[in-house]
């Protein structure tokens, strides 16, 4: 799953990333582990309208986290 996450980050080295560039980046990241849920939950029809309404949730979470100050 790693290869997933590989250049999830928005960052060119210049410290030029922007609030939009970190948000995009975490909604990305959040993506990828909704579709890994959908994925392994075949038998759920509903779960993909349930984690597309936490998607904002795992972004913030995941944003939270990545701060680096």
């Amino acid at each position: 799953m790693s290869e997933f996450f590989k250049n999830l980050r928005a960052r060119d080295g210049y410290n030029s990333e922007t609030p939009a560039d970190t948000r995009e980046a975490a909604v990305a990241a959040a993506l990828v582990l909704i579709h890994a849920k959908v994925s392994n939950s075949p038998e759920r029809h509903t779960i993909v309208q349930e984690e597309l309404q936490r998607l904002s949730s795992y972004a913030d979470l995941i944003q939270q986290a990545l701060k680096t100050d």
